[in-house]
């Protein structure tokens, strides 16, 4: 048989290629309609999420904060009967109403609420007079530790209560103790108890020693 030639192949081959590209087209109809099904595992299943989809997540809950609204440290411990006389008459401002105290907040008693540290100091050399720990009991705070051998410092650390005291031999100035006791409890059956202890020599570094003048 002879080939087509001229218009008539011309009119043969844009008929058969539009036939082509129909069917394909049809297939392609089929399959994407087959992929979204409900059944289906096409672009549906494999497809970024939709917005709607995304919405629906619902967000992590929010745990309320275990920090208390700051207190007043002052009246804590103005207002303490585990505290000493000696201490809440030498509380007094330093400048203006500034109170020589330190707070700390921290979790020491495993309470709902944080426990609050309260370091006070002196004046004019930032010595450490008391150190109390105040725990939450019903909305009150209630005196759970007292330290008031100065010089002392209380601290939290891991959830442990470190109080370290210095110590001085005699002679030694208030600035330059001869050592520090450094001692850490730990909150068990209502109270805190002695973990363990240490001891620290601090060194004692000479300063300039004066020329001794020349003999004349």
């Amino acid at each position: 048989m002879r080939g087509l030639t001229g218009a008539g192949s011309t009119r043969f081959r844009t008929t058969t290629r539009a036939v082509i590209t129909a069917t394909a087209v049809l297939a392609a109809a089929v399959l994407f309609t087959g992929g979204c099904g409900t059944g289906g595992t096409g672009a549906r299943d494999e497809g970024p999420a939709r917005a709607d989809s995304v919405a629906s997540v619902a967000a992590p809950s929010v745990s309320p904060s275990r920090t208390p609204d700051r207190v007043d440290p002052v009246r804590l411990v103005k207002a303490d009967p585990a505290v000493s006389a000696e201490v809440k008459r030498e509380l007094e401002p330093c400048v203006g109403d500034e109170y020589p105290v330190d707070v700390s907040y921290g979790d020491l008693t495993g309470g709902a609420v944080d426990d609050v540290v309260v370091n006070v100091l002196t004046c004019g050399d930032a010595v450490g007079v008391g150190s109390y720990v105040y725990r939450d009991q019903g909305g009150a705070y209630v005196n759970v530790f007292t330290a008031e051998e100065p010089p002392v410092y209380a601290e939290i650390d891991r959830g442990d209560l470190v109080v370290t005291k210095q110590v001085y031999d005699p002679g030694d100035p208030v600035s330059s103790p001869s050592g520090e006791n450094v001692i850490t409890y730990r909150w068990a059956s209502g109270g805190f108890d002695e973990e363990y202890r240490t001891h620290n020599d601090y060194g004692q570094v000479a300063g300039p020693q004066p020329t001794p003048a020349p003999d004349s």
